[in-house]
């Protein structure tokens, strides 16, 4: 498990239960190497002083008036014939006595001078005690799992003339110190325990006191939204970090409503904006058949033709038409509801799409059908709409050097209806492809504008789709799919 996959409170509580556990591995590493120091120490102290005492004791025996012989080195042995036990029992060390060439003179221990490896000093300590100011030289030497230490040093007469070598070989016994060592860390590990679980008891309540200011602030942040009103975080009893850290949240709360209420504002008046930009849109998109319509009328207007009754009708019809549909957009905005609002009715796709074309007078327009009959329930003015707005921007895409060439088609697949619309125009630029059905976006080459936004809008409300392919210099497909029921 990860570390920064933890929650803060675990953190806490593993660094506060790590803490202790360190702390008393610490103290254990400390009060070992202590012991060792203590040891050291006191086996030193120890040998020093027992030395001393025996070359006090020793020099007591020499100058003493039992001693009926000369103090030199040959009388040695038998000036300590049997002083040398006494001494050694008194001061319970063994106690060894050299010439000063390093031979055996005389040893407290029964048997030595029989043992040859025991009998003289190497020439190395011989040179270290007499080449030191002290004249002393402590061996040091580990066997069988004990410790050995054994000085040399200069046994002088009255005028501190060496006479001998002065041997005491120590056995460094802890007995006493390990058995107090392990007594202080068996109560190290008592008292570990007992620290260990107020620890963990401490580091829980200390965990969950720390930790609760936070998920409530965590909790309250999880909650935060833009589109509602936020309640501020009240918490009492809480550190000086926290007290920060939550008015801090409160002032963003208060920053964070006053941004909303202005992010509305903007909303509505941008809402305006485009409802008030898609109106005059809408509204602008009839008025031009209107004025086409009524200019050929005034041109082809002739009171003898015998026909003149039938065009007229005509020309009343698509004038009607297109004032219907302004009548329509103008009552949908004014109910603040879509453009115009849907009026399904079962239509013929073909009738009603030939209608929408008879207001363009342009000859390159041409239009084709599946069958006669395509049925299918749609607004008839939300129908026309789409058709003569595709057109319309069809025809606005054509560039003035090439021959123009419009196709409409209607169609079935399954049980969908069709309507393709395509043009030999310039095309859509690749880097406008994806803004083709943007409200706000229009170019002057492609004619692209809020005419194609409001198109898919009323595609997709009948659950249809609205789909186009594009080349350069080539042309575009407009591909309109509406469900027949």
């Amino acid at each position: 498990m990860k570390l920064k996959k933890l929650s803060l409170r675990t953190r806490i509580f593993l660094a506060m239960i790590l803490l202790v556990l360190m702390a008393s591995v610490l103290i254990s590493i400390v009060a070992i190497y202590q012991y060792k120091e203590q040891s050291e120490d006191y086996h030193k102290e120890r040998l020093e002083r027992k030395e001393e005492n025996i070359q006090t004791h020793l020099k007591r025996v020499l100058n003493g008036r039992q001693n009926t012989w000369e103090v030199k080195t040959e009388n040695i042995p038998i000036i300590f014939k049997d002083e040398v036990y006494n001494i050694a029992d008194i001061h319970k060390l063994q106690i060894n006595l050299y010439d000063l060439e390093g031979s055996l003179l005389i040893s407290s221990r029964a048997g030595l001078q029989n043992n040859a490896a025991d009998q003289c000093i190497d020439a190395e300590i011989l040179n270290t005690i007499s080449n030191t100011a002290f004249h002393r030289f402590v061996d040091k030497r580990v066997e069988n799992g004990e410790t050995f230490q054994s000085s040399y040093t200069y046994l002088v007469d009255q005028k501190s003339k060496a006479i001998a070598i002065l041997n005491l070989p120590y056995l460094e016994k802890d007995d006493f110190l390990t058995k107090e060592l392990e007594e202080f860390l068996t109560r190290i590990a008592v008292a570990f325990m007992f620290v260990l679980l107020t620890a963990i008891v401490i580091a829980f309540l200390l965990s969950k006191y720390i930790t609760k200011s936070l998920k409530t602030i965590s909790d309250k942040i999880n909650t935060t939204r833009l589109e509602k009103r936020n309640q501020k975080i009240v918490v009492d009893d809480t550190s000086e970090e926290i007290s920060t850290l939550v008015s801090s949240y409160n002032s963003m709360i208060d920053e964070l409503e006053e941004s909303a209420i202005q992010l509305a504002r903007s909303e509505r008046e941008q809402a305006w904006r485009e409802m008030a930009k898609q109106v005059a849109h809408e509204i602008k998109n009839p008025l031009t058949p209107m004025r086409l319509t009524v200019q050929n009328f005034q041109r082809k207007f002739n009171p003898e033709d015998e026909n003149i009754h039938s065009k007229l009708d005509e020309y009343s019809k698509t004038l009607i038409q297109q004032i219907d549909t302004m009548s329509s957009i103008a009552s949908a905005f004014s109910n603040f509801a879509k453009m115009p609002a849907q009026q399904n009715e079962t239509l013929n796709v073909v009738n009603i799409v030939k209608l929408a074309l008879e207001i363009f007078n342009e000859d390159y327009i041409d239009f084709s059908a599946e069958k006669d009959e395509i049925i299918a329930k749609l607004d008839r003015t939300q129908l026309i709409r789409v058709v003569t707005n595709l057109v319309k921007n069809a025809i606005q895409s054509m560039p003035e050097h090439q021959t123009p060439k419009i196709n409409i088609n209607v169609s079935t697949n399954n049980n969908n209806v069709v309507i393709l619309v395509s043009d030999n125009g310039s095309g859509i630029l690749e880097e406008n492809i994806d803004k083709v059905f943007e409200p706000k976006f229009t170019t002057k080459t492609s004619g692209m504008g809020l005419g194609l936004a409001m198109v898919k809008n009323i595609v997709e409300t009948y659950k249809g789709t609205i789909t186009f392919n594009t080349e350069k210099d080539k042309g575009t497909v407009f591909r309109v799919t509406f469900p027949k029921l």
